[in-house]
């Protein structure tokens, strides 16, 4: 492959990117413009749910540009009109919004939760969220977000999102006042490093909203379509909520969410909401192919067999390497590393091809393509071994 030979300063500077350039993915691999091969277990942070180019995305995409586009949102599309049906369907929530991105889909359902606070709850605005918890990068939603560091940045904030400690119902009852109108929280908090609410506490949370008259959102950008081993990460709590959201997994690498709500919680008027790109027929026809894929029984038995895989082989290393806690569910996984080695560890991991996630300083995260091989998960072990044995 030919090497890039134009500079690469005229993006804005974000992130700390390395010095390559991804040109082309397959599955579970990255060939960057040298021609080098990389193992890729971060997978666009979960976006990638069937790996990098996979054959039924590339077909929807490639029919779909051949017959319609994006007829704009005024109007309804065959695709975006199918894929809400299946996702009403699949979540037994009734009213689905097409988002571009996670962030967007947050955005909207701190709108919705606020109109009918106004309207049903003597204008109740305020929503109860999580230390730690993660939600987007608009105002509102890093508002929302309890991510280390951005108490200070951007101010001032958008107020009315008080804090509560995951898995401590104490923390969320001392915050309830007249003027909270819901709940939010991710089932799994992704990017504090894979932290789990417990079944037990999602529970007691649908309990606690519905005495209240609350509403409770799941932000499943992360847990949903088939991530956690079901199709959506409260189906292992048995906690369906009033208004879920959808991002990443649902594109499967392209821009594509979904704002989802009970039709009694929908009181939006129009223009109330909307966005120029939403529910277009290129990515929801995307969405369709993603869909009807990962809700297949036997992909997700799959995804729990390749989780079984990951699991074994992690706890095997924590073992041996001395490290700690195995968490997670599904394909979402993390390792306590025991000390803040995670950066170096992905540096050189990168260095010998294989990309890796380190979210705290402590802590890996896994976030393979849903339909990784058991040889993969095997060769990401072994890579990941010899690099934990040079860094004792």
């Amino acid at each position: 492959m030919k090497p890039v030979d134009y500079p690469l300063n005229a993006l804005m500077q974000i992130t700390n990117r390395p010095d390559l350039v991804f040109v082309k993915g397959e599955g579970s691999w990255l060939t960057d413009s040298e021609g080098r091969r990389y193992l890729d277990f971060i997978q666009g942070w979960a976006v990638n749910c069937l790996g990098h180019s996979p054959r039924v995305i590339v077909d929807a995409l490639t029919s779909q540009a051949a017959t319609l586009i994006n007829c704009s949102p005024a109007f309804y599309n065959e695709p975006s009109t199918r894929l809400a049906q299946m996702i009403a369907s699949s979540s037994g929530l009734e009213k689905v919004f097409f988002a571009n991105s996670g962030a967007e889909a947050n955005e909207g359902a701190i709108k919705l939760a606020r109109k009918w606070g106004g309207l049903h709850r003597k204008g109740a605005y305020k929503i109860i969220t999580f230390d730690h918890g993660f939600h987007g990068r608009t105002l509102a939603t890093m508002s929302a977000s309890g991510k280390p560091n951005w108490d200070k940045l951007f101010e001032p904030k958008v107020p009315g999102f008080p804090k509560a400690e995951l898995n401590d119902l104490a923390s969320v009852k001392a915050l309830l006042a007249d003027d909270v109108v819901a709940i939010m929280l991710e089932p799994i908090q992704g990017e504090a490093g894979v932290l789990p609410a417990s079944n037990e506490f999602l529970q007691a949370l649908r309990e606690l909203t519905r005495e209240q008259g609350m509403l409770l959102i799941l932000d499943e950008v992360q847990t949903g379509i088939g991530r956690t081993g079901k199709l959506y990460g409260f189906e292992h709590s048995g906690v369906r909520p009033d208004i879920l959201t959808l991002g990443k997994g649902i594109g499967g690498g392209v821009p594509l969410a979904a704002l989802v709500a009970s039709e009694a919680v929908c009181c939006f008027e129009p223009g109330d909401q909307g966005g120029t790109y939403n529910g277009n027929a290129l990515m929801t026809a995307v969405g369709c192919a993603v869909l009807e894929t990962v809700g297949a029984p036997a992909f997700l038995r799959r995804v729990n067999e390749a989780s079984a895989v990951l699991r074994a082989g992690l706890t095997a290393l924590s073992e041996k390497h001395g490290l700690g806690e195995v968490r997670g569910a599904g394909l979402l996984i993390a390792l306590e590393l025991g000390r803040d080695i995670g950066a170096a560890l992905v540096e050189q991991a990168r260095a010998e091809g294989l990309l890796l996630n380190s979210p705290r300083p402590a802590t890996l995260r896994f976030m393979s393509a849903l339909d990784v091989s058991d040889a993969e998960i095997k060769q990401m072990l072994e890579g990941l071994d010899g690099l934990l044995a040079r860094f004792k």
